[in-house]
């Protein structure tokens, strides 16, 4: 199968050697060259990768193969995700600051469906062992006696250590993108219950005020 990008690689370079800054920027922080560079042209690129040759300070020349990770899906992804990605490096190198995250963004939907699996297995876990004492916990009587309690336990705490790393990756989102403490808590608190789809709507957040911080600059 052809590589959707690839095809238009020659466009996409002539359109490129229009913002040599930003293709310098790429050499430097996901290409990581040490060295003092003049300039830098793009000489193709494809779903995964974006070559550049680059032009340093002692005259020579250096070929530079920056990844896209993840790859890019289409060519309607290039343009957003170069953005983001001159965004990223320019961070990186300290030429702009990271941008702020004030409000917190619940993801209504998705997180519905991640609490209809991960509430009754909260409940499974915690609740008393007399489930007798109160018909509401009933599903949570016939949820032991069907998937027995070691395999709920199994599943608690796979669940629960996952959720605690992905808790540490959103309190590294809050502090590098000077998160309010509440607005923080709201997002770690939301991912050590609901997980993935509370920092990928933070990451998301985060990646669309990159390119408006970008688009504003060009």
């Amino acid at each position: 199968m052809a590589d959707p990008v690839a095809e238009k690689s020659g466009f996409l370079c002539m359109y490129m050697s229009g913002h040599p800054d930003t293709l310098v920027a790429y050499a430097k922080w996901f290409g990581k060259v040490q060295e003092h560079i003049t300039s830098a042209q793009m000489t193709g690129i494809t779903t995964k990768n974006i070559n550049l040759s680059c032009k340093l300070k002692d005259g020579s020349k250096k070929d530079v193969v920056v990844p896209i990770e993840p790859p890019l899906k289409g060519y309607d992804d290039v343009k957003p995700r170069l953005l983001e990605m001159k965004a990223l490096a320019q961070e990186g190198l300290g030429m702009i600051k990271a941008p702020k995250v004030d409000t917190f963004i619940f993801p209504g939907r998705r997180a519905f469906n991640a609490g209809i699996f991960l509430t009754p297995l909260y409940l499974s876990f915690l609740a008393p062992s007399d489930t007798s004492t109160s018909p509401l916990l009933l599903p949570v009587a016939l949820a032991r006696q069907y998937l027995g309690e070691r395999q709920i336990a199994i599943a608690f705490y796979i669940t629960l250590t996952a959720h605690v790393l992905e808790s540490l990756y959103t309190f590294s989102l809050c502090w590098k993108h000077s998160t309010p403490f509440v607005v923080g808590l709201q997002y770690v608190g939301a991912t050590l219950y609901f997980g993935l789809p509370i920092w990928s709507t933070m990451r998301k957040t985060i990646q669309g005020a990159r390119i408006d911080s970008v688009m504003k600059i060009q």
